[in-house]
């Protein structure tokens, strides 16, 4: 479809910490430290924009502290941001913590500062004019304000006309959110894009093909992330593909999943099928690992 990619959702500050030993308690672990910044929601922003389309906008909320640098970021990686500054709250902080093994997983410690005190009124009706798609960040469907101005940012993008997706983000905070809550929330969207913990919770079972399948007979397209077993293509109760992940050694697969759907999102904008589009996917997670 032509036309732009809107993406809302989180913006934050990463603080990776990779080890190679495990955790002592009580005393020191070497590790290598880093700041970047992050946020699921920008940074499939910026893979969408590296993935090749054009249009890419993010919008989010940030504190004052770190407002233009995040501005500045996003706008190196050919993203238009549109943040509004919380004057109150401190932008988002994320403390990731990688283990240096072979899978190279990682721990989340999560501040979510000015993230999820997004309101409707921060979208301007200007936002949604020319996109084709709409993705929304999961984690704003995690407290009442943000959770409102997702929902508003759907009805709006469907009523001009455009596609919406939704990543449901954490499986940890849609525990606690309540599933019904969060399906409540993003039903009518077009593609709904969870994680293998993600797909188990929100469809009740725990074999990821049979949640994948389920949910798609609500969703017309979902498509599951499975790590280093690629992803699961899924649409009216059935497996329409499976793709298989390009095989890579792990260094780091922190923002792996967001690699994936930025360029999943590229692809279909392009015109790609949901299968081809998927395999864009697997690459761009390749690549961020």
């Amino acid at each position: 479809m032509p036309g732009g990619l809107l993406v809302l959702g989180d913006v934050v500050t990463d603080v990776v910490a990779r080890h190679t030993l495990p955790l002592a308690s009580g005393t020191d672990t070497a590790a290598a430290i880093r700041m970047m910044p992050g946020g699921a929601g920008a940074n499939v922003a910026c893979w969408a924009a590296y993935w090749g389309t054009e249009d890419v906008r993010f919008a989010g909320r940030v504190g004052a502290d770190a407002a233009q640098w995040h501005a500045r970021r996003l706008d190196a990686a050919g993203v238009r941001a549109h943040l509004t500054v919380d004057e109150e709250a401190p932008t988002g902080t994320v403390v990731c913590l990688v283990n240096g093994g072979d899978a190279a997983e990682r721990t989340f410690l999560t501040d979510s500062g000015a993230v999820l005190r997004l309101r409707p009124e921060d979208l301007s009706s200007g936002l949604f004019d020319g996109i084709a798609h709409l993705h929304v960040s999961g984690y704003l469907f995690f407290a009442e304000s943000s959770r409102a101005a997702a929902v508003a940012a759907i009805r709006t993008a469907r009523a001009r006309g455009a596609t919406v997706s939704v990543d449901p983000a954490s499986a940890g905070f849609l525990a606690r959110t309540g599933v019904d809550r969060f399906l409540n929330a993003v039903r009518g969207v077009d593609v709904l894009l969870p994680s293998h913990a993600e797909a188990e919770l929100l469809s009740g079972t725990a074999e990821l093909t049979e949640a994948a399948s389920r949910l798609s007979r609500t969703f017309p397209l979902v498509v599951a992330k499975n790590g280093a077993l690629g992803a699961l293509v899924c649409h009216a109760g059935d497996v329409a593909a499976r793709v298989p992940a390009t095989s890579v050694q792990a260094v780091d697969t922190t923002g792996a999943g967001d690699a994936f759907t930025g360029a999943f999102l590229a692809a279909r904008l392009a015109g790609a099928t949901a299968e081809k589009a998927v395999v864009e996917g697997c690459r761009a997670g390749a690549v961020s690992v």
